[in-house]
């Protein structure tokens, strides 16, 4: 039994370091932000791009639904929310391709960053070459006897 508890005991000690790494961390807030993102993107499909392509389209999508035929007497009829389907799947869109720029955009930061050399390294003071010639004659001496 204490062998099993070991187990145990390490098996949770590493989720807690996996769980507490800043990856981990990074992943949370990037879920965080991405619903609040998707709920701003549907918000705006809904609520001002659709209203406005219905209007221009002369149809209003957010009402657009097909009624289906009532089996074995049910009181209530079934509906396909086109509308709604047309809606989500623009938000889908329009999110997918906030995404892909914001990544495309990064790539091309982080190339940029990865092209550009390092810096040179500084030129040495007088005081640096001076001590350096005093090593290296000292070293010649040395060498000599």
């Amino acid at each position: 039994m204490s062998g099993e508890l070991k187990k145990a005991k390490r098996f949770f000690g590493e989720f807690k370091t996996f769980a507490i790494r800043g990856n981990m961390l990074d992943m949370a807030v990037g879920i965080i932000v991405g619903g609040a993102f998707t709920t701003l993107v549907t918000s705006i499909i809904g609520n001002i791009a659709m209203p406005m392509i219905g209007l221009l389209i002369g149809v209003d999508f957010s009402a657009w639904e097909i009624e289906l035929p009532r089996l074995y007497g049910s009181a209530e009829p079934s509906v396909l929310g086109i509308g709604a389907f047309l809606n989500n799947l623009i938000s889908f869109v329009a999110v997918a391709l906030t995404v892909f720029l914001l990544i495309k955009f990064i790539n091309k930061l982080r190339k940029k960053h990865d092209e550009t050399p390092p810096p040179a390294p500084p030129e040495p003071s007088k005081e640096e070459l001076l001590l350096t010639e005093i090593r290296d004659l000292l070293k010649q001496r040395t060498d000599e006897i």
